[in-house]
């Protein structure tokens, strides 16, 4: 049956002429033989001949209409060998691949691709809506660009820092989990070698229990510039606060102050989760200053322990009075002084 070159560029059999040279630019920059030394470069000398090959084939309609009728042995049958009568014509020619590097120079004005580094420009990112992921539009951000030149030559491409950008999640988000939907514009090197833009939408879904500092990372979605790879795009999750809870590590904590009646009576705390769920607590314990109360498995959930949550952690403040009449410190006296007098 011969090579399979749609197989090989990693295209559909409808694939269009943009969709080929998109192909043949990743795969060709990835298996370079200059980008693959040592042990590699006998493989990538092999896969990249290939590579070259389909591409000759698929973005020549002639070629390509031949090979989708008699494959990879029809094209490359003599004129005056095993061909078929149906095959006589201007189109029964002997195919012979041209030179993997010729292509490869061709294609991008270059045969030293992997010289020198240029210096990238900032990427921009459209959030949905202003921090509420309502729609596309106004909420546009500049992140940082990485404008350190690396290197003046090298004999394979080099990969520039990582583009990173904070994503603010609120504390419900990172309970629950959630999907967010990013709009970023990008330089990216067109077939003949100069600069465009594109836009893309990317998904992030945020799983419940990821913390700040978590990083997602969109391998090769950061600006492409001529002659080198395209750095890495990585979006690093931060935590907003939250008007009650304070997070640490996967325990949630709450500050609550209550009366010195009720830290030495009893009381009861209403709380509103993070889901939504009202939570009734109970406290019969006598409240001291700084005193902690723990309800278990009502903190965030643990990443990779499914089903384990943090704990939920009260911690009491007790308001004392300002002052006191002669008759309460009476009662007072009396009441707690009775207490002692029992022990």
């Amino acid at each position: 049956m011969g090579t399979d070159y749609y197989n090989v560029l990693k295209v559909n059999r409808n694939a269009t002429e943009e969709d080929l040279k998109k192909s043949y630019r990743r795969l060709a920059m990835k298996w370079h033989p200059d980008k693959n030394p040592g042990d590699a470069k006998r493989e990538a000398e092999a896969k990249f001949k290939k590579i070259s090959e389909a591409y000759e084939v698929l973005s020549d309609p002639q070629k390509r209409a031949i090979y989708d009728q008699y494959g990879e042995e029809g094209l490359k049958a003599s004129a005056d060998g095993g061909g078929s009568s149906s095959m006589n014509g201007p189109g029964n020619r002997r195919f012979n691949p041209r030179n993997a590097e010729d292509v490869f120079a061709e294609f991008f004005g270059s045969s030293k691709p992997f010289e020198g580094m240029g210096r990238a420009k900032s990427m921009r990112f459209q959030t949905e809506g202003a921090g509420t992921f309502g729609g596309f539009g106004a909420n546009e951000n500049k992140y940082k660009s990485y404008n350190d030149s690396v290197g003046t030559s090298s004999s394979q491409a080099r990969k520039p820092p990582p583009v990173e950008t904070k994503l603010p999640c609120t504390l419900e988000e990172l309970y629950a989990g959630s999907t967010r939907k990013m709009k970023i514009s990008r330089n990216v090197v067109k077939p003949n070698g100069q600069l465009g833009t594109e836009s893309e939408i990317l998904t992030i879904d945020i799983k419940p229990g990821w913390k700040k500092g978590t990083k997602i990372t969109f391998p090769d979605k950061g600006n492409e510039q001529p002659n080198h790879l395209p750095a890495d795009l990585v979006f690093v999750i931060d935590e907003k606060p939250h008007d009650l809870y304070t997070r640490e590590g996967n325990d949630l904590l709450v500050h609550k102050k209550i009366d010195l009646v009720d830290a030495l009576a009893g009381t009861t705390v209403n709380l509103k989760t993070l889901d939504g769920r009202d939570l009734v607590v109970k406290l019969t314990d006598v409240v001291t200053p700084g005193y902690e109360l723990v309800i278990a498995k009502e903190g965030m959930p643990i990443v990779k322990e499914n089903g384990k949550r943090g704990n939920l952690r009260i911690k009491f403040d007790v308001d004392f009075p300002k002052r006191l009449s002669s008759e309460q410190r009476h009662n007072i006296r009396k009441v707690l002084g009775g207490q002692s007098q029992q022990h």
